[in-house]
């Protein structure tokens, strides 16, 4: 059963809580028996899999896939392999997008403490909603925060989390008329086609912003919580580019150079290929523009916090 410190941690905090915008007291030291030297709980043969710079997966019954519950979902195996690879059991994930949870309920798959921040209250209940069936009897503890990232410092003490993991808003990538031209003519006309999918219309979205003003938030959130990382803590962003207004919009390129100058050290790019997961696919720009179809891949960006 849960000890009395993490029983008396909420699973949400809200802005009139008495919580709100206080120290949390939760666990951030290995529980796990591994040497000094090891990044991880893997074994040898899990290490070799994660190292291909590649990546496919596989939805499972609990994940959420209905986009009118969460409009940008990721699998819950993609969480559960970055919280893998880049901690021990016992540390602590820090998600400052949490969206639907996922990665506080892969945390709790994998006993590892978590605590994820968004803006919207119902996605803050959602995520709720899905750890409460399974955080019965762990060892670990989860907390969804209704707040804006740019606090996190607020919640918790300097070099407590060892990975910071997370899917931002693609900037203004959702901020408009669905148009659904990666599908085939006939399925385009769906329930999906015309609807403007971004989460809010709050000035602190990132959802909201085009691309120089999203890069300057990311990197304040981002800056704002380097010293909260250990030394030698990870971080790893789940990004796409896009495309506004027939150009390329460079988002993971953005996003690197963006980190680099707030302190963090970019270290690997990781591919994750969609292309099992996603819906039946037509063509376009066929036979005049050819252009990567943006839904079958996305980038997993890895950083580390510069030694002293």
């Amino acid at each position: 059963m849960l000890s009395e410190t993490l029983q008396s941690i909420p699973l949400t905090i809200f802005e009139n809580d008495e919580e709100y915008r206080k120290k949390i007291p939760v666990n951030f030291i290995s529980t796990c028996q591994c040497e000094k030297n090891k990044i991880n709980c893997l074994t040898a043969k899990k290490w070799i899999k994660s190292q291909l710079g590649v990546w496919q997966f596989h939805y499972e019954s609990r994940d959420i896939r209905d986009k009118k519950q969460h409009p940008a979902t990721f699998p819950l195996s993609l969480s559960k392999r970055v919280i893998e690879l880049f901690s021990h059991k016992g540390e602590l994930v820090v998600d400052p997008f949490v969206g639907s949870g996922t990665t506080l309920l892969a945390a709790n798959d994998l006993d590892r403490n978590a605590v994820g921040f968004y803006l919207k209250k119902e996605y803050i209940d959602l995520a709720a909603s899905r750890l409460h069936t399974d955080n019965l009897f762990g060892t670990s503890h989860q907390v969804a925060i209704q707040d804006d990232a740019l606090h996190i410092a607020d919640y918790l003490k300097t070099e407590t989390i060892k990975l910071i993991w997370t899917s931002p808003p693609y900037a203004n990538l959702l901020n408009r008329q669905r148009k659904n031209k990666s599908r085939r003519g006939d399925q385009r006309k769906n329930e999906q086609f015309g609807i403007v999918e971004q989460y809010s219309q709050d000035s602190r979205d990132l959802g909201t912003m085009e691309l120089e003003s999203y890069s300057k938030k990311m990197g304040d959130i981002f800056e704002n919580v380097l010293p909260l990382l250990q030394p030698k803590g990870h971080c790893v962003i789940n990004v796409s580019d896009m495309w506004w207004e027939n150009s390329r919009i460079t988002i993971h390129v953005s996003l690197i150079e963006e980190l680099r100058k707030r302190g963090y050290e970019f270290r690997n790019t990781i591919i994750w290929d969609r292309t099992n997961i996603v819906n039946r696919i037509g063509i376009f720009g066929w036979p005049s523009n050819y252009i990567t179809m943006g839904t079958t891949f996305e980038y997993l960006l890895h950083f580390m916090k510069k030694e002293r």
